[in-house]
């Protein structure tokens, strides 16, 4: 009975997602873009501080059941968005995963992949929210660490700052793979939107009861689970329903 469970929410939505992936036609990564997609407030037509989490489907056939997750910030007055994020192959080019500057658009594309926002914050009080955030980049302590499975990667990184920073109060996605790896490998820790706890096994196996993402089951590094409010069904591969990821 438990395999059978097992199969039905967890692999098979799963399969069928990546096999939804295998037979769309994708340009190759090369040619891919990154180009801005309009869910960032200009600058010189927004002058208040604004944070945002975002995510996109991954390249290739992962895309089919995972994300990559980021987060962009401007301080009020400030010309640009600085965009904090990791990286895998950054680390084998620069000692560290972790990637902050301006030279990505913060709401672009990922390998022609469009963002959803997770998160956006804007106006008064953001600049402190921003000092808090950029903290949480500071003492990250995966910097010289990537595995795309079961974590320390991407969407690790950004559950790690929505724990430091619960103002973003982010309901990471189930396809979010690596975002139940549990910085520093701790068994026990505040769920990603800082209103309940989980329990994770390196990312592999674990529990989250909170009130923003509701009840997650991890399996393998898939979630599967419940959000209470507003009401949604969270499925490995297929996201979240009703709010697709």
């Amino acid at each position: 009975m438990t395999l059978l469970v097992i199969l039905a929410v967890f692999l098979a939505p799963a399969l069928i997602a990546v096999s939804v992936r295998a037979f769309s036609e994708q340009p190759h990564w090369r040619d891919a873009s990154h180009a801005a997609t309009g869910l960032a407030p200009a600058p010189k037509q927004h002058a208040d501080a604004v944070a945002q989490v975002y995510a996109a489907r991954t390249w290739g056939t992962r895309g089919g059941v995972a994300v990559h997750t980021w987060v962009a910030v401007k301080r009020s007055g400030a010309a640009r968005y600085t965009r904090h994020e990791v990286i895998g192959w950054r680390l084998r080019r620069n000692g560290s995963a972790v990637v902050s500057g301006s030279e990505r658009a913060p709401d672009g594309q990922w390998f022609s992949n469009p963002p959803q926002r997770l998160a956006d914050l804007r106006g008064p009080g953001v600049d402190a929210v921003i000092d808090k955030i950029e903290a949480a980049v500071a003492n990250y302590p995966h910097r010289a660490e990537y595995r795309t499975w079961p974590g320390p990667n991407s969407n690790t990184f950004v559950a790690h700052i929505g724990r430091q920073v619960p103002e973003l109060r982010l309901d990471l996605p189930p396809t979010g793979i690596g975002k139940d790896y549990l910085a520093g490998g701790a068994f026990f820790a505040r769920a990603p939107s800082g209103t309940g706890w989980q329990v994770s096994l390196y990312g592999a196996a674990g529990v989250l009861v909170a009130l923003r993402e509701g009840v997650e089951v991890n399996v393998l590094g898939m979630s599967a689970g419940i959000r209470f409010w507003p009401p949604a069904v969270k499925l490995p591969g297929l996201g979240t329903w009703p709010r697709g990821d």
